[in-house]
């Protein structure tokens, strides 16, 4: 059986989180997402370049059984706007996970968490760059 087209690229991602209200502020306030449709007090979901963010709200029960994802990235231009973005979330009271650092594959990048804890990899990634 052949293989269907490739698809565009990972553009969607969906979170629980606790405090709605924080990770809006996140997103919108210091990452420059935009809301794009509100359904409910529960639910929201965010667009920013081609990407879209759904926030889904659930109580503490449900967020103390973990959560399988591990990082969530947003990709960057340059591998400066990784040492500007890490100024300015840390400005901001952002809770790093580490320092930029440069990878071997030529990447730069950084980890922070989102209000709810969630991690956050801002990321200059030369393959998907050199796209653009």
């Amino acid at each position: 059986m052949k293989r269907p087209a490739p698809t565009a690229g990972l553009h969607h991602l969906a979170l629980n989180v606790v405090d709605l209200e924080a990770c809006e502020r996140f997103y919108v306030e210091l990452l420059g997402m935009e809301v794009e449709w509100r359904p409910d007090p529960d639910n929201l979901y965010l667009t920013g370049g081609n990407d879209n963010l759904a926030l889904h709200r659930v109580g503490r029960e449900h967020a103390a059984r973990g959560q399988r994802l591990d990082h969530l990235g947003f990709i960057l231009r340059c591998p400066e706007d990784v040492d500007a973005w890490h100024a300015h979330l840390a400005a901001h009271g952002v809770k790093m996970r580490s320092l930029p650092r440069t990878h071997r594959d030529g990447a730069r990048s950084f980890y922070c968490e989102d209000p709810d804890g969630n991690v956050v990899q801002m990321i200059y990634h030369p393959p998907l760059c050199e796209r653009w």
